[in-house]
């Protein structure tokens, strides 16, 4: 059990029912989650200040436990935050590939764009970080989720073919993720987490 407040940022769908994020802030007696923005919201300005606000309303040592569109959101905040020294680590869950079309049904890169995504930050993150990635992410091809892991200095994680690591893709809970909340408080990091399992 982790001795940090573990704060949950979703992507830009928010909180979705029966996804691991939404099911891991009801196990964690000492999870929190950044407030829904809405779906249509997809100002990064605002979402950023939400994760800021969140930090700053807890106090001692923060766990963040990022998925998808949040990961991004991390990057961005990052470089502006007054509270990265109490960040103990970043656990980031399938960052999207925000500076190239997504799939139908996601923001437009124009949306994206206009909405102050873009450049997607890739300077090193100021705290550890660990990227869980996947092989077959219609979110984000392998090689570019990779390269930004390694702009952001994070160590990464091969979950194997997991699609978006969402409902969509077939997987609710995920059991691995406390696993690496763990390694990220313990300050366990290195690059023999390469090939670990989805389980």
């Amino acid at each position: 059990m982790t001795t940090s407040t573990v704060l949950i940022v979703p992507g830009l769908r928010d909180q979705v029912a029966g996804h691991w994020q939404t099911l891991l802030a009801e196990r964690l007696p000492n999870a929190r989650t950044v407030p829904p923005m809405g779906r249509e919201n997809l100002d990064c300005y605002r979402r950023v200040a939400a994760i800021e606000q969140a930090v700053a309303d807890i106090g001692g040592p923060v766990l963040l436990v990022a998925h998808s569109g949040g990961c991004i959101m991390l990057a961005h905040w990052a470089l502006a935050t007054a509270h990265a020294a109490r960040i103990k680590g970043a656990l980031l869950a399938c960052p999207p590939d925000f500076e190239r079309p997504m799939p139908e049904g996601y923001p437009t890169l124009s949306a994206i764009h206009a909405s102050g995504w873009l450049p997607v930050p890739r300077q090193r993150l100021p705290f550890p970080s660990l990227v869980a990635t996947s092989q077959n992410d219609p979110l984000g091809e392998l090689p570019r989720v990779i390269e930004l892991a390694q702009a952001w200095g994070s160590d990464t994680v091969d979950l194997g073919e997991v699609g978006h690591l969402n409902p969509a893709s077939g997987y609710g809970p995920w059991p691995m993720a406390t696993q690496l909340i763990e390694r990220l408080e313990a300050g366990r990091l290195s690059s023999s987490a390469e090939s670990t399992s989805y389980h």
